[in-house]
């Protein structure tokens, strides 16, 4: 559990890293936007700087500051575990914006939205991946998606739009194009390294169900479906537990599944769509 703890550690402090060095050496110069709060950040730091005058106030110290009202939601409405990661990856990204040096490798704007796309989109993928996001939208997303029951993905969107929006506005038209191309780059890279879906449906096949499934439930509040199953190839008999699960369990699942069972096999596939109870914790 230690050296799992200490994985999870480092690659949060790696990703939050990453997404500094995307928007100090690629977006911020080139005036593209980032995905999230990190993007508004950014257009805050814009107004105040080039409107306001005001230019004591940088894009990490803004992008700490929205962040600490959504950490006391996610600690009292999400999960006070991923709360606590997911703040320590702001916190980081905070630090290496003040440290690294606002620098600009390429005079071409596509260059930088693309370059910046990818290296902030390793970031958030590897972060992700070992059960933290990178804060902000993340958080109130999944607070109004359990609040209205509508896919944490729309209100993303929502967030997304006006960042959008506003970089158009700020700037020339064209900004709002490349940061519409920053966040589609963002999202592919996402995507190959862990997943945007923003439900999961896992099978796994087991010998333990029923300590799997105690397990299971003692983490999150997932109904399951346990079905009989029996081996092709070796004709034992086990036992089969399905449950749906958001992006956000998928690294506490495999932590769980390698701990009682490492031999289980699983199998996780997107899920489109849900009809009937999904179970959540109100």
């Amino acid at each position: 559990m230690f050296l799992f703890e200490a994985k999870r550690i480092a690659i949060v402090v790696l990703g939050a890293l990453l997404n500094a060095i995307a928007l100090n050496f690629f977006l911020i110069g080139a005036d593209v936007y980032a995905s999230g709060f990190t993007g508004m950040a950014q257009l805050l730091s814009t107004v105040f700087s080039d409107y306001l005058n005001i230019d004591f106030i940088s894009t990490g110290i803004w992008l700490l500051l929205l962040n600490i009202p959504v950490a006391i939601l996610g600690w009292l409405k999400v999960g006070r575990h991923f709360t606590v990661y997911s703040f320590l990856s702001v916190a980081i990204t905070t630090v290496c914006l003040e440290i690294l040096p606002v620098l600009s490798f390429s005079g071409d704007i596509m260059l930088n939205a693309v370059f910046g796309g990818v290296i902030g989109g390793v970031g958030i993928g590897i972060t992700l991946k070992w059960g933290a996001s990178t804060g902000g939208s993340d958080i109130v997303a999944m607070f109004l998606s359990r609040k209205k029951d509508r896919p944490i993905g729309s209100y993303l969107m929502i967030i997304n739009g006006i960042i959008i929006l506003l970089a158009g506005i700020l700037n020339e038209p064209e900004n709002a194009l490349y940061t519409l191309l920053t966040l589609y780059v963002t999202t592919r890279v996402i995507d190959a390294l862990h997943t945007r879906h923003e439900k999961l449906t896992a099978m796994i096949v087991t010998k333990k169900a029923d300590e799997l499934q105690q397990a299971i439930h003692d983490t999150m509040v997932r109904g399951i479906t346990i079905l009989p199953a029996r081996g092709a190839y070796s004709k034992e008999d086990k036992a089969m537990l399905v449950l749906v699960i958001t992006r956000y369990e998928l690294y506490d699942l495999e932590r769980i599944i390698h701990e009682v069972d490492p031999n289980a096999f699983t199998n996780v596939v997107q899920t489109t769509g849900i009809f009937g109870f999904f179970r959540k914790n109100d």
